[in-house]
């Protein structure tokens, strides 16, 4: 891999939390899947386009990326080997001809100036060391009407769905797991502009979109796959199994208030941001 600049998530994702990614990764596109919808409605993919997959984790967004752009290119980057081990074997198995999977850092990774029409990113932009260099980066990648659209999490409040369904949980979860450090650096639409100002883009907006996330088939499945996500384990590996006992007891019987005949479905909300790549300024 090239040289990179964020070396704590490299390692964290090529880790057990990453691995554990790649081998549910239907079970965490089921969770997010819902927001593709506007987030590809923001990005206005056309045929012909060259697109960039920010972060693309097991490659769910850049296979979906590749089938929209049937006359152009999708590269997903990430810095996880077991993810775009998965990415690659999904995308040949869905017959994709128009899609490459690279391992980098996309803060300091050297791509093609002017490479691409599209950056997308559903999250994985959270996770720069440091954003502004991250973006300044990425800008130039574009093509002269390049355009940015990426998701990143609204801040959650202690009276959100999902709060109350894991309000158990809640006073055991005192630190980030080495793979969601960086998740709530970029909650504050203030900041999304300020970044992204600082690395160039104009006509900058930050929309809200909710949706419901799936956890799982019924409330036994859902509670087994939060207690197996990296911050929940990360967070319980020192409790007896007693109280952990307890705790998966309480959350079970506050997901059964989510259940549905399409599985557990926890209402979400994301910001969707859109961006231009606006003009490099002329040199005196």
């Amino acid at each position: 891999m090239h040289t990179i600049a964020n070396h704590q998530q490299a390692q964290a994702w090529n880790d057990w939390e990453g691995i554990h990614w790649a081998e549910h990764s239907t079970r965490y596109d089921a969770m997010m899947g819902a927001f593709n919808a506007p987030l590809f409605a923001a990005a206005g993919i056309a045929a012909g386009d060259r697109i960039l997959d920010v972060g693309c984790g097991t490659g769910q967004t850049t296979r979906i990326a590749a089938r929209q752009a049937r006359a152009g290119h999708a590269v997903g980057i990430d810095l996880s080997v077991p993810m775009l081990e998965r990415a690659r074997r999904d995308a040949a198995a869905e017959g994709l001809d128009n899609i490459t999977f690279e391992q980098g850092d996309a803060q300091v990774h050297p791509l093609p100036a002017g490479g691409f029409d599209v950056l997308l990113s559903r999250g994985g932009v959270m996770f720069f060391a440091d954003h502004v260099a991250a973006f300044t980066h990425l800008r130039h990648t574009l093509g002269s009407a390049g355009r940015l659209a990426f998701l990143g999490p609204q801040p959650g409040g202690p009276d959100s769905a999902y709060a109350r369904a894991t309000a158990a949980l809640s006073p055991f979860l005192r630190e980030a797991s080495p793979a969601a450090r960086g998740m709530g650096s970029l909650l504050d639409p203030a900041r999304i502009r300020d970044v992204l100002t600082a690395a160039g883009f104009t006509d900058i907006d930050v929309t809200p979109a909710e949706a419901p996330m799936t956890f799982g088939a019924n409330a036994g499945d859902a509670v087994d796959f939060l207690f197996a996500m990296g911050p929940t384990r990360y967070n319980l590996r020192d409790v007896d199994p007693a109280t952990v006992s307890r705790i998966r007891g309480e959350v079970h019987d506050a997901l059964t208030q989510f259940e549905t005949p399409d599985g557990v479905r926890i209402p979400g909300a994301v910001w969707i941001v859109t961006a231009s790549r606006g003009r490099t300024p002329s040199k005196p």
